[in-house]
């Protein structure tokens, strides 16, 4: 395993006291080796990427130890060796949504929510809630399991997975300026999964919808032209409707896919985007790439949104066009 460059990538990981933090098997004491590991060649690469995730994704739920692996894996999606690259968006993204994008699509991510949800669950607000419990608690056995869980809430953790989640969230959000360097990088990969992670950020949107359109004005690959338009889509607003509507008419299916997804989610659910629409023919023109690409068993994938399942998105997009209220377009 060559690991040369590491160091100066992980620059402060032994600063953290791991051991005061946990994973989903214990102290978290064993990540920085795995997270030196991950930036390594070959077999013990792949193993090491592969406990990081059981580690600190175990089964989607995040632990104390998880934010802080943020900042490293996100030198290593920008810095670190080409193998590396890859796994390190993949864990920011898990680490940030999860399968969000099995049931926030069309509409996008609802941060406003998420966050009134876990404020009642933040570790402070736990701690004086064990604090009641144990004061009132006679039996031993209960006491000490109450007890226990306090310490973990005590130091930063919190048994409400929604809250641990979006500590996680925040801090890949923290890491969003710097990684929007990804969206011109050689690889396209690295582009689309650059981009993908971009559109679960729509409180970051003023700061990520103009390099996905810089990127859309010289993007040559159809998959990440595709995944930069629904990016945008989902954290922009009604003004990127003229910007966007180009794409639908690209000579690729897969590109006109994602200009239609994006347009679909800008006309019905910000406010103030269908003016001037009822009679330029917008709405129909969308409905129409949408319903074949609904219809296309050649579009079957090419993006990750909805898990991959392209023709679902499509139709679950249609949806909100072609209610009746919808009619009038």
């Amino acid at each position: 395993m060559t690991t040369e460059f590491s160091e100066d990538l992980l620059a402060g990981l032994d600063d953290i006291d791991w051991a005061r933090l946990d994973h989903a098997y214990g102290y978290a004491d064993d990540v920085p080796g795995q997270i030196r590991q991950a930036c390594g060649d070959g077999e013990a690469r792949r193993k090491a990427w592969s406990m990081l995730f059981s580690n600190v994704f175990h089964q989607g739920s995040r632990y104390t130890a998880s934010p802080y692996t943020v900042p490293f894996f996100a030198r290593i999606a920008i810095a670190g060796r080409h193998p590396a690259r890859s796994s390190a968006l993949t864990m920011l993204k898990v680490l940030a949504i999860d399968w969000h994008d099995e049931y926030d699509l069309p509409g996008g991510i609802d941060t406003a929510a998420w966050r009134t949800v876990a404020a009642e669950f933040t570790p402070q607000r736990e701690v004086a809630w064990y604090d009641e419990q144990i004061a009132v608690e006679a039996d031993p056995e209960k006491r000490r399991g109450l007890q226990e869980t306090r310490a973990y809430c005590a130091a930063g953790g919190t048994i409400d997975a929604r809250a641990s989640a979006l500590v996680c969230y925040d801090a890949v959000r923290a890491e969003l300026p710097s990684l929007l360097c990804l969206l011109e990088d050689p690889d396209s990969h690295i582009r689309t999964q650059a981009a993908y992670l971009l559109a679960w950020f729509p409180e970051e949107g003023a700061l990520s919808v103009p390099g996905l359109l810089a990127q859309l004005d010289c993007e040559t690959d159809p998959r990440a032209a595709a995944t930069a338009l629904v990016a945008a889509g989902l954290v922009g607003d009604h003004t990127l409707i003229e910007r966007l509507r180009p794409w639908l008419v690209d000579s690729d299916p897969l590109v006109r896919w994602g200009a239609a997804t994006a347009l679909a989610r800008l006309v019905t659910t910000v406010p103030g985007a269908v003016t001037g629409l009822r009679k330029d023919g917008l709405v129909p023109q969308i409905i129409e790439e949408l319903t074949k690409a609904a219809e296309s068993p050649a579009l079957q994938s090419g993006a990750e949104f909805n898990d991959g399942n392209l023709r679902g998105y499509a139709t679950r997009s249609l949806a909100p066009l072609v209610k009746p209220r919808c009619s009038h377009f």
